[in-house]
């Protein structure tokens, strides 16, 4: 049967429409760099409310993707907010310090990807505990620790909606880096992989670093770095990263040449392919 040239040329549009429609789903919006604004991404979110023990509640802001879940429900990241840098809402703007426009470009990359986003908060949003001296040796006596096993019970249990317990990561930048491997040493076998950004170790500080051997079942880490970062120095995720290697746990390593302690434009398709090739 032919079809007229108008109805062919209906049917054609209709399919572009409809392909456009789809592409365009997302929770997330972009807004370009102007004479007058900074370039913007913005990401929608909801709020919860997890216990951390003595200190009460800590809030917890998370998204899921656009569509209907996979069976067994969306994988999930956890992401881990930088010293001082509260993640109160899913909103970024270019001309932020420490390159905190791409980690809402990582937001809205894990989103538009079929990851849900959950963004736990640091003690009275300021760092995480994992390496403050006496905490880091003592690590199951945090509110840290409490709170962050509350919000792994409340993925299993569906507080966050049809999230996959079984694919879980974690990423952050900075003290949400070390917080990140923090999940490999104090919650054995619930991550896939991890991305730290501007980390290293779990109890390492900045320059004061000393990486021990390494837990069998650490998941498989990439590591990015600025090779000019002076707040966390380069050569101490490398510690980190030849440890990993001497024990042959699967890594990798991105170094920006020219970057300080930063996200980096390249960051959100670095770890969106590292989440992806551990399902």
């Amino acid at each position: 049967m032919r079809l007229s040239p108008s109805l062919l040329g209906c049917l054609l549009l209709c399919t572009a429409m409809l392909h456009t429609t789809a592409q365009a789903e997302s929770r997330c919006t972009d807004r370009a760099k102007t004479l007058l604004k900074p370039a913007e991404v913005s990401c929608s979110y909801r709020t919860t409310w997890i216990d951390s023990g003595i200190v009460g509640a800590r809030q917890v802001i998370y998204q899921t993707p656009v569509g209907t879940p996979p069976a067994g429900g969306w994988p999930v990241v956890l992401i881990y907010q930088g010293s001082f840098f509260a993640l109160d809402d899913f909103t970024y703007t270019s001309n932020l310090p420490f390159g905190g426009y791409y980690e809402g470009k990582v937001i809205q990359t894990l989103l538009n990807n079929g990851y849900a986003v959950i963004a736990p908060s640091a003690p009275a949003d300021l760092f995480w505990q994992t390496n403050i001296p006496g905490l880091a040796q003592a690590y199951e006596l945090t509110t840290d620790y409490d709170f962050l096993g509350n919000v792994l019970d409340a993925i299993g249990t569906g507080h966050f909606g049809p999230l996959n317990a079984q694919r879980q990561y974690a990423t952050g930048i900075s003290s949400g880096g070390y917080n990140s491997s923090r999940m490999a040493v104090s919650f054995p076998g619930k991550f896939r992989a991890l991305a730290v950004q501007s980390g290293s170790y779990a109890t390492c500080s900045g320059p004061l670093c000393v990486v021990p051997e390494l837990p069998a079942d650490h998941p498989p880490t990439l590591l990015l770095h600025g090779f000019v970062d002076s707040v966390v120095p380069w050569w101490s995720m490398d510690l980190y990263y030849d440890r990993l290697l001497y024990q042959g746990i699967e890594t990798a390593r991105y170094t920006e040449p020219l970057a300080g302690h930063e996200w980096f434009a390249a960051s959100p398709g670095k770890v969106l392919a590292w989440f992806n090739a551990h399902p």
